[in-house]
């Protein structure tokens, strides 16, 4: 069973480097461009083990996008990615439900570490 992740950033250059560097490792790749476009594709596709998400979007920021996810009972890990650092923001994230920080520029093992551990494949 191939494992799917969805990736949101409303910058496609980091959407195509996270895609690229997880489907490298045998992961299948969804991705948004903000979180009402990650809601419309988590209803569509379901059995996604994995978001990443970055914080700073039009129409639905991250933490928007996370408050969604917690009323609507979806129960997928998630982990931001943002080039925001500040501790309230990410003691708020994870409070919204968020278990992970990556900060851009990312570095694509600690991604794939990050996903091997929370979304093995071939599971």
């Amino acid at each position: 069973m191939t494992t799917s992740i969805l990736v949101i950033d409303d910058s496609m250059m980091v959407r195509k480097q996270v895609a690229n560097a997880l489907k490298a490792q045998g992961y299948v790749v969804l991705e948004a461009v903000d979180g009402v476009d990650a809601l419309a594709k988590l209803e569509a596709t379901p059995g996604t083990r994995l978001i990443v998400c970055d914080v700073n979007m039009p129409r639905m920021n991250g933490l928007e996008f996370l408050e969604q996810l917690s009323a609507r009972k979806v129960a997928v890990p998630v982990v931001m990615l943002t080039t925001e650092g500040q501790p309230e923001l990410i003691q708020r994230a994870k409070a919204l439900g968020a278990i992970g920080w990556l900060v851009k520029p990312f570095k694509p093992e600690l991604l794939l570490a990050t996903a091997k551990k929370l979304a093995p494949t071939g599971t």
